[in-house]
């Protein structure tokens, strides 16, 4: 099974998430970094020109060998869709009209949805915008691993086969530990997604669909695109509890790479997080960070520190008394 896993609990702390206090500080010393917030204005001709790549694409292949497929699926379309999943993130933002259009947004976030075949735009914004404000939170904070998850996955060959499984654990967790029920715009979501798989199944065939599908399901797993999952918030370095990438992927990644930096002002867009970083470099220089999310991948599987408990989290009560105070 290989070596397991030392840790038996996460890191729990007692102590306000750092984010909103460094947010602060930097405002106080450069309020020009306000300039920075809005919109990324060339997105919405990004993500256009990536569906219809895909689309495309899907066409190309629906008379392809199965091996093919598979193959650009996951060098190819993988890489896209984790693109544009990455995109939907920066929707959830309102980072492509702003925040005084949220229904173009949405709308577009339905849009960058379709090469990616499941419906995921609205719940993924329903569910992380309380990461962000709720940053630990042993109850409300979904990202982190459920127990489960963290007890069964301990060993080298287990991790493994977590970061394989890290897609359906990623989209199915919430469901298990913060339920909420379906919204209409949910419901938008969920037909207007299956209304366009149904029509690429019936125009182009089961090759073209599953090179879309499987495409996702690979990218989101092991795959290089994947390593932010595990750089943004596992503690590699004792008491830290987010980190950047500073990597060429996070070309293809709009800069989620930038975490601490997202974390901070996640109302600039990616584009600019690293303008933020030029502009007040001693709040992020001297931070851990990493600078290759295949080495990521690599350490967390085969070092016996890091794993799913490799969290830090905190009890209910401090956040909600940070809650309080900002009421």
């Amino acid at each position: 099974m290989g070596a397991h896993v030392s840790r038996s609990d996460f890191e729990w702390v007692y102590t306000e998430e750092p984010h909103a206090t460094r947010r602060k500080e930097i405002l106080e010393k450069y309020p020009e970094v306000k300039k920075l917030m809005g919109p990324d204005p060339r997105m919405k001709y990004i993500v256009a020109a990536m569906v219809l790549v895909q689309c495309v694409s899907a066409y190309l292949i629906s008379d392809a060998a199965w091996f093919t497929v598979i193959a650009l699926a996951y060098c190819l379309g993988g890489t896209i869709n984790h693109s544009l999943s990455l995109a939907i993130h920066e929707t959830a933002h309102n980072l492509a009209f702003g925040h005084s259009m949220p229904m173009a947004n949405r709308i577009f976030g339905y849009f960058a949805n379709l090469p990616i075949g499941l419906p995921m735009s609205v719940s993924f914004k329903k569910y992380h915008l309380e990461h962000h404000r709720y940053q630990g939170d042993a109850e409300k904070d979904v990202d982190i691993p459920s127990q489960f998850e963290c007890r069964f996955f301990q060993h080298t060959a287990t991790k493994l086969i977590w970061l394989f499984l890290q897609p359906y654990f990623y989209a199915f967790r919430p469901l298990f530990i913060r339920p909420k029920p379906l919204t209409g715009l949910e419901v938008i979501n969920i037909i207007i997604q299956f209304s366009f798989d149904a029509a690429i199944l019936y125009f182009l065939g089961v090759k073209a669909l599953v090179y879309l599908i499987i495409g996702t399901f690979l990218a989101m797993g092991i795959h290089p695109m994947a390593g932010h999952f595990i750089s943004e918030h596992y503690m590699f370095v004792q008491g830290y509890e987010t980190y950047s990438y500073y990597g060429p992927l996070n070309l293809l990644a709009w800069n989620v790479g930038y975490h601490n930096e997202h974390h901070d002002f996640p109302y600039i867009a990616g584009s600019k997080l690293p303008e933020l970083r030029k502009i007040a470099p001693e709040y992020y220089d001297n931070l851990p960070c990493h600078t290759s999310w295949v080495k990521v991948l690599w350490d967390f599987v085969v070092n016996p520190d890091i794993g799913p408990y490799s969290r830090i989290r905190r009890p209910v009560k401090i956040v909600a008394e940070k809650e309080t105070e900002n009421m």
